[in-house]
């Protein structure tokens, strides 16, 4: 095979190829990515939530306060210590070392070792430790002997023992533990000893009535009161902290040569010194301080937003609509400033629109008063005339009763249209409304339409799409509607002239539009053209403009069926269009 014939395998990604290497950074960036995505959620939920951030507050100031009374009571106690004498220590030393010899005194078991002694043979030096009490009615010298002849006998049988050990490797469980009692009591003996010369302690072994059978050196006694030791002993060891520096007894029942007695040791208990922290009022005092002087001043910006929303509230009170306040958080104070600035904007904007509805009811008054006056005053002229027989002839008085005859067909249409329109306005006339093809009514309607524009040397061109076009619509007001378009066509084109009426579908919709030349208009007065009474000539001449209402009764229909109509001025011509929405 060639080199060229080679093909060099893809390389695997760094990932794949050291995939254990990789594996800890991946899962460290991957909790990185969570803290931070749950330090962004939790921030966004502070933001939004001023009882969380209350509570937010309120836990830092209360950490901050607790570490300052921790901080304070340190250095006020330091200042304030004072010095205690504690027994507690010295009471229980005195009595671990009960509990030390009590341990010695028990008698050993199958699982005990062998104890302060030897297994090799060597002989344990005997320490004449205590002194046992003569039984009654022998002589001191004869318990001294007596005691002279167990420490020799325990002596030559610990000798013997050894030696028996060591020539006879298996020895019997019973001679084991006779050693390991008897290296506990040589314990035992050596510890009384030096807890009596060192420590200064007092211990004896009582039997149950009492009587001593066993003490050390400076124990004098051979009675004891063994009800009155017990009651002082349950006592000091139910309350450490009321102990002062009185003899201590640690009492303890035990198994002395085979019987059942008493162990009982008494001393003084070593006192302790120790300091305490004193206690001052100036830590919690200056610990709530604390706590009030931050959440004082963490809430502090809070409490400003709020004064300054109450403040804007009074200046918008006060009428003035065109204050707003300013949203400086996402927290519900935002959402209260938010809400305020849209409740004065629509309160604003309805004020505007009762104010231009009063305006137009004025400008309504105005209106029908001039456009009445105006026929009504011709007509009652003519009739006075008729009246007072001031006319030449027959032929002049006929013209008179013509005249006043069409200024009063004028009013009556006027008012007609008034009427109508006010019943629009109020939506109090009832819509018949059913499916209709939009292009074949305006068919019919532009050929009623064909002689009337011939006669004002007009052409009308159509530009009708034979696709049905269907709108639910009341025939009538649409007739009403487009009767008002193409009457201002022909009455408002240049002679000889030509109007355009087109018909289109968009989406959903149907548009008609009705084109004639005309003047350039600005935008305001396209946007006036549907209101009542307006006429662009600005004489308000009644003869070349009709009562005004034509355009407004037009809107006022095309909004009842859901529909736009507006006007738009460009290369010297005038566009109204009308848009119907389609039933699917």
């Amino acid at each position: 095979m060639n080199k060229q014939e080679k093909v060099q395998k893809p390389r695997k990604p760094v990932l794949e190829r050291f995939p254990f290497t990789w594996f800890p950074f991946n899962l460290l960036r991957g909790l990185l990515y969570f803290l931070m995505d749950v330090y962004r959620m939790a921030r966004r939920h502070i933001e939004q939530s001023i009882r969380l951030q209350l509570v937010l507050t309120f836990a830092v100031c209360f950490g901050v306060a607790t570490l300052f009374y921790a901080i304070s009571s340190e250095l006020f106690g330091q200042i304030n210590k004072g010095t205690v004498i504690d027994y507690t220590s010295g009471v229980r030393k005195i009595d671990n070392e009960a509990r030390e010899l009590v341990r010695l005194l028990e008698p050993p078991s199958e699982y005990d070792h062998e104890e302060f002694g030897t297994t090799d043979g060597e002989p344990v030096p005997t320490v004449p430790a205590a002194r046992e009490i003569p039984l009654p009615g022998q002589t001191d010298a004869a318990a001294s002997s007596r005691q002279d002849a167990l420490q020799t006998g325990s002596q030559n049988g610990s000798q013997s023992g050894g030696q028996a050990a060591s020539t006879s490797p298996q020895s019997s469980q019973a001679d084991r533990l006779k050693r390991i009692s008897e290296s506990r009591l040589r314990t035992f003996q050596s510890q009384v000893k030096r807890l009596a010369s060192n420590e200064k302690y007092k211990i004896v072994i009582t039997n149950l009535e009492g009587r001593v059978v066993f003490r050390s050196d400076n124990a004098p006694e051979t009675y004891v009161d063994v009800h009155h030791v017990i009651r002082n002993a349950m006592d000091t060891r139910n309350s450490y902290e009321r102990f002062s520096r009185t003899e201590f007894s640690s009492f303890y029942p035990v198994a002395y040569n085979n019987q059942k007695s008493y162990l009982i040791v008494s001393a003084i208990p070593e006192p302790e010194i120790s300091y305490q922290k004193g206690q001052s009022p100036v830590s919690l005092l200056s610990a709530l301080a604390i706590f009030i002087f931050l959440f004082y001043c963490f809430t502090q910006r809070k409490m400003r937003y709020i004064e300054e929303l109450a403040g804007g509230l009074r200046i918008i009170a006060t009428g003035n609509l065109d204050h707003r306040v300013i949203e400086r958080s996402r927290d519900e104070l935002g959402s209260l400033a938010r809400d305020m600035n849209q409740m004065v904007g629509d309160l604003q904007f309805q004020m505007e629109e009762e104010r231009r509805a009063e305006r137009l009811k004025n400008e309504l008054v105005t209106n029908v008063s001039h456009d009445l006056r105006t026929p009504l005053t011709l007509i009652m002229g003519y009739l006075r005339l008729l009246h007072d027989k001031s006319y030449d002839s027959k032929e002049q008085a006929a013209s008179y009763v013509s005249i006043a005859y069409n200024k009063s067909e004028k009013l009556k249409g006027l008012i007609d249209d008034l009427f109508e329109y006010t019943k629009l306005s109020n939506q109090d006339v009832p819509l018949h409304k059913r499916g209709v093809a939009i292009n074949d009514l305006m068919e019919q309607l532009l050929e009623e339409y064909v002689s009337l524009s011939e006669e004002h040397n007009l052409v009308l061109l159509r530009s009708i799409p034979q696709e049905k076009l269907t709108v639910h619509a009341d025939v009538d007001k649409m007739i009403r509607v487009f009767d008002n378009l193409l009457g201002n066509a022909i009455k408002y084109s240049p002679k000889p002239g030509e109007i355009a009426v087109g018909l289109a579908k968009e989406g959903q919709h149907a548009v008609i539009r009705i084109s004639n030349k005309a003047d350039a208009l600005t935008r305001e007065e396209l946007e006036q053209l549907f209101d009542r009474f307006y006429r662009i000539d600005p004489a308000r001449s009644s003869t070349t403009g009709g009562s005004g209402l034509g355009l407004a009764i037009a809107r006022s229909i095309v909004e009842s069926h859901d529909g736009q109509i507006w006007a738009e001025s460009a290369d010297g011509e005038i566009h109204f269009y009308v848009k119907l929405r389609l039933v699917i």
